[in-house]
């Protein structure tokens, strides 16, 4: 049986042990609202409400919750302008922009093949709502 080696001591990451520290940014990444809030970032430096408009049915909550985590990882830049009232505005950071191609093509796959996923649903809750048909004794087992 294969076993995963820690490759921590060697100064390198591995996210399927569960205590790397790497786990910790795919979780960040994982996040729908992450993907899209850096998708509309790599269009260049956008506002609070901008950003709000742009991302239909994110919260105001949670588009705040989401660029706190994105500033704190550092992929996005948080600048505040000295008006009356402040300025806000916010930019991906140059580890942002990295990781922006990668969540682009992820989002693109997401839109290039929904109908797809939706087609696979569909079948499987068709297949799951049927009722359970037992075996009779003469049928085929999976043992031959």
């Amino acid at each position: 049986m294969y076993t995963t080696p820690d490759l921590r001591e060697l100064g390198g990451a591995n996210a399927y042990l569960r205590d790397c520290a790497s786990r910790s940014a795919l979780d960040l990444l994982a996040n729908k609202w992450v993907c899209l809030v850096v998708g509309a970032l790599a269009r260049g430096p956008m506002r609070f409400g901008a950003l709000r408009r742009l991302l239909d049915g994110i919260t105001q909550k949670m588009l705040t919750r989401t660029l706190r985590d994105l500033e704190r990882a550092g992929l996005v830049d948080r600048t505040v302008y000295p008006t009356t009232p402040p300025q806000v505005e916010y930019s991906l950071t140059s580890l942002g922009e990295s990781v922006g191609t990668l969540l682009g093509a992820i989002r693109g796959w997401a839109e290039e093949h929904m109908h797809d996923v939706e087609a696979a649903r569909a079948r499987y809750d068709e297949r799951a709502a049927r009722p359970v048909e037992a075996l009779s004794a003469n049928a085929p087992t999976a043992r031959g």
